[in-house]
C-alpha cells in the first residue's frame, strides 16, 4: 500500500492559526462558471497542480471564488476526497492574500496525494502570487 503523508499536525491548521475561513461565497458552484473559468481564463502549471483563473467583471460580487476539480483518473473516491481535503485546507491557509476579484479553478494531479503537504501548500501560494499579479486575460474567440 502507498504510504500517504499525513495532514498538517493541528498545531499549523486555520483553526489553531487564527480565523482563517473558507466561506461559501468565495466557494465557485455552478457547473457554467467552472466551464466560463476553462473557456476564457488563463492557466498555472506546476508540479502538483494546475490553476485556471479568469478575472470577475460583475460588480455585485467582490472578492475571489475558489473551485476544486479532481478527476476519477486520479483514484477511487477515499483517494479524490484526501486530495480534496489537502486542497481546500491548502487554499484556506492563503484564501485571504488573494485580494483581486477572480475565479480560480485547481486541478491537481495524482502527486498531490504522496507529496507533502508543505510542497502543495507552496505550490497553492505561488498559484494565488501569479494570479495576483496576472489578473487581466484576453477573451478567446471561437
Amino acid at each position: 500500500m502507498n504510504a500517504v503523508p499525513k495532514d498538517p499536525p493541528a498545531s499549523i491548521r486555520p483553526a489553531a492559526r487564527g480565523a482563517f475561513r473558507f466561506p461559501k461565497t468565495a466557494k465557485l458552484l455552478k457547473h457554467s462558471d467552472f466551464q466560463h473559468v476553462y473557456k476564457n481564463g488563463k492557466r498555472h502549471f506546476s508540479g502538483l497542480l494546475t490553476a485556471f483563473y479568469l478575472p470577475r467583471v460583475s460588480p455585485e460580487t467582490q472578492g475571489p471564488r475558489i473551485g476544486l476539480t479532481v478527476s476519477r483518473a486520479l483514484g477511487g473516491a477515499v483517494e479524490r476526497n484526501r486530495i480534496k481535503r489537502r486542497m481546500r485546507e491548502a487554499v484556506r491557509f492563503h484564501l485571504a492574500e488573494l485580494s483581486v476579484s477572480v475565479d480560480v479553478v485547481f486541478n491537481p494531479k495524482k502527486a498531490a496525494l504522496t507529496a507533502d503537504f508543505s510542497q502543495l501548500d507552496q505550490e497553492v501560494k505561488r498559484a494565488f502570487e501569479v494570479v495576483e499579479k496576472n489578473p487581466s486575460t484576453t477573451k478567446r474567440t471561437k
